[in-house]
Protein backbone atom coordinates (compact mmCIF):
# COMPACT_ATOMS: atom_id res chain seq x y z
CA UNK A 1 0.00 0.00 0.00
CA UNK A 2 1.55 3.16 -1.01
CA UNK A 3 1.69 6.03 1.41
CA UNK A 4 2.46 9.87 0.76
CA UNK A 5 3.85 12.36 2.27
CA UNK A 6 3.56 16.30 1.45
CA UNK A 7 5.76 19.03 2.11
CA UNK A 8 6.89 22.41 0.75
CA UNK A 9 3.85 24.46 2.20
CA UNK A 10 4.52 27.46 3.36
CA UNK A 11 3.35 31.79 3.59
CA UNK A 12 3.74 33.65 0.79
CA UNK A 13 2.97 37.00 -0.33
CA UNK A 14 0.47 37.60 -3.30
CA UNK A 15 2.17 36.97 -6.45
CA UNK A 16 5.20 34.60 -4.76
CA UNK A 17 5.56 30.89 -5.31
CA UNK A 18 6.13 27.83 -3.73
CA UNK A 19 6.88 24.28 -5.04
CA UNK A 20 4.90 21.17 -3.01
CA UNK A 21 6.70 17.65 -3.36
CA UNK A 22 4.80 14.76 -2.07
CA UNK A 23 6.97 12.08 -1.66
CA UNK A 24 5.48 8.42 -2.25
CA UNK A 25 6.68 4.81 -0.22
CA UNK A 26 5.43 1.40 -0.11
CA UNK A 27 4.81 0.76 -4.07
CA UNK A 28 6.13 2.56 -7.27
CA UNK A 29 3.99 5.45 -8.30
CA UNK A 30 4.67 4.88 -11.89
CA UNK A 31 1.18 3.02 -12.28
CA UNK A 32 -0.66 5.54 -10.27
CA UNK A 33 -2.96 8.36 -11.10
CA UNK A 34 -2.16 11.15 -9.07
CA UNK A 35 -3.67 14.52 -8.18
CA UNK A 36 -3.24 17.60 -5.80
CA UNK A 37 -6.56 18.57 -3.98
CA UNK A 38 -6.83 21.39 -1.70
CA UNK A 39 -9.21 22.80 0.81
CA UNK A 40 -9.81 25.67 2.35
CA UNK A 41 -11.96 26.58 5.66
CA UNK A 42 -15.20 26.02 5.98
CA UNK A 43 -15.14 24.89 1.89
CA UNK A 44 -15.45 21.38 -0.37
CA UNK A 45 -12.47 19.93 -0.97
CA UNK A 46 -11.45 20.71 -4.70
CA UNK A 47 -9.53 19.49 -7.48
CA UNK A 48 -6.21 21.44 -8.44
CA UNK A 49 -4.76 19.58 -10.84
CA UNK A 50 -4.10 15.75 -12.24
CA UNK A 51 -1.74 13.50 -13.95
CA UNK A 52 -2.21 10.55 -15.88
CA UNK A 53 1.53 10.75 -17.18
CA UNK A 54 4.12 13.20 -18.96
CA UNK A 55 1.70 13.55 -21.66
CA UNK A 56 -1.95 13.62 -20.02
CA UNK A 57 -2.82 16.61 -17.21
CA UNK A 58 -5.38 18.62 -16.22
CA UNK A 59 -5.97 21.63 -14.37
CA UNK A 60 -8.63 23.65 -13.03
CA UNK A 61 -9.71 26.84 -14.74
CA UNK A 62 -8.58 28.80 -11.46
CA UNK A 63 -5.29 27.60 -11.76
CA UNK A 64 -4.43 27.36 -15.24
CA UNK A 65 -1.11 29.17 -16.21
CA UNK A 66 0.17 29.42 -12.74
CA UNK A 67 0.24 25.80 -11.75
CA UNK A 68 2.38 23.28 -13.04
CA UNK A 69 2.05 18.83 -11.96
CA UNK A 70 4.56 16.98 -12.67
CA UNK A 71 6.03 13.87 -11.31
CA UNK A 72 9.45 11.86 -11.19
CA UNK A 73 8.79 7.88 -11.21
CA UNK A 74 12.94 7.34 -10.32
CA UNK A 75 12.18 9.52 -7.28
CA UNK A 76 8.54 8.27 -6.56
CA UNK A 77 7.78 11.54 -6.01
CA UNK A 78 4.75 14.29 -7.22
CA UNK A 79 5.54 17.68 -7.62
CA UNK A 80 3.37 21.12 -7.79
CA UNK A 81 4.45 24.38 -8.83
CA UNK A 82 2.70 27.07 -7.87
CA UNK A 83 3.55 30.52 -9.43
CA UNK A 84 1.86 34.10 -9.54
CA UNK A 85 0.09 32.79 -5.94
CA UNK A 86 -3.05 34.59 -5.17
CA UNK A 87 -4.81 34.98 -1.74
CA UNK A 88 -7.55 32.40 -2.58
CA UNK A 89 -4.90 29.94 -3.16
CA UNK A 90 -4.85 29.45 0.68
CA UNK A 91 -5.63 25.97 1.61
CA UNK A 92 -4.60 22.59 2.92
CA UNK A 93 -2.90 21.13 -0.01
CA UNK A 94 -3.39 17.15 -0.32
CA UNK A 95 -1.45 14.56 -2.81
CA UNK A 96 -3.26 11.86 -3.37
CA UNK A 97 -3.19 8.36 -5.79
CA UNK A 98 -5.24 5.69 -7.09
CA UNK A 99 -5.09 2.91 -9.79
CA UNK A 100 -5.70 3.66 -13.44
CA UNK A 101 -9.21 4.38 -14.05
CA UNK A 102 -11.97 5.98 -16.69
CA UNK A 103 -13.73 9.29 -15.98
CA UNK A 104 -13.68 12.34 -14.21
CA UNK A 105 -10.48 13.11 -12.47
CA UNK A 106 -12.79 15.21 -10.03
CA UNK A 107 -14.28 12.59 -8.23
CA UNK A 108 -12.56 12.17 -4.95
CA UNK A 109 -13.94 8.50 -4.42
CA UNK A 110 -11.28 7.56 -7.28
CA UNK A 111 -8.46 7.90 -5.33
CA UNK A 112 -7.66 4.99 -2.65
CA UNK A 113 -4.71 7.10 -0.26
CA UNK A 114 -4.29 10.13 0.43
CA UNK A 115 -1.68 12.64 2.51
CA UNK A 116 -2.03 14.33 5.56
CA UNK A 117 -1.70 17.74 3.37
CA UNK A 118 0.43 20.75 3.44
CA UNK A 119 -0.91 24.28 4.60
CA UNK A 120 -0.32 27.08 1.84
CA UNK A 121 -1.10 30.71 2.96
CA UNK A 122 -1.14 33.35 0.64
CA UNK A 123 -1.15 37.09 2.08
CA UNK A 124 -2.40 39.89 0.31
Amino acid sequence: QVQLVESGGGSVQAGGSLRLSCLASGTSISTYYMAWFRQAPGKEREGVTFIKDATWTNYADSVKGRFTISKDNAKNTLYLQMNSLKPEDTAMYYCTAGPPWSGSWLSTWRYTVWGQGTQVTVSS
